[in-house]
């Protein structure tokens, strides 16, 4: 989930009131973000939302399509980024990219979003922090689909001694 520089923290929130996925950044820092989401069986990415520090902003409004959301963010000022396993399309500019093939074929670049589960509510709220007193998150198994990797080699044990019996 975090990767560069950056040590952060995510905190989920359900909120009744309104309908919309809502996205606060609780850093000192300007933040850009993308998302990702699976509606009527077609993936689908969006960014840039640019949100200053200590502020909120609604991505998407009206109620959610979706139970997963995937989430990609950069701070623009001290450099990090809040990112996971689940790899879809995006770009340096402003983006719709339907579908998670091909990134790098299609011209996009392949990146790693980190994914949100909002228990199927009506609207919900991402709070992004840089608190390291915060526990880390368990990763969630993606549901998007992931490229293989090869998985690294098991570390080699050292020869055990013989055991000597006691006379």
């Amino acid at each position: 989930m975090v990767g560069g520089p950056l040590l952060v923290g995510v905190l989920f929130v359900s909120e009744p009131a309104k309908a919309d996925f809502r996205l606060c950044n609780n850093t000192s820092s300007r933040i850009g973000v993308a998302i990702g989401y699976k509606e009527n069986e077609t993936w689908t990415t969006e960014g840039w939302w640019n949100i200053a520090a200590r502020s909120c902003e609604t991505i998407l409004r009206g109620g959610l399509v979706a139970r997963f959301y995937y989430i990609y963010a950069v701070d623009y000022d001290r450099g990090g980024e809040w990112s996971g396993q689940a790899y879809m399309c995006s770009r340096e500019k402003e983006f719709t990219i339907k579908g998670t093939e091909d990134c790098l074929a299609r011209g996009f670049d392949r990146t790693g979003y980190f994914e949100v589960d909002t228990g199927d509510q009506p609207s919900w709220t991402v709070q992004l922090t840089e608190s390291a007193d915060q526990a880390p998150m368990t990763p969630l198994q993606s549901r998007v689909p992931l490229v293989p990797t090869t998985p690294p080699a098991a570390p080699k044990q050292p020869a055990q001694p013989p055991q000597r019996g006691r006379n």
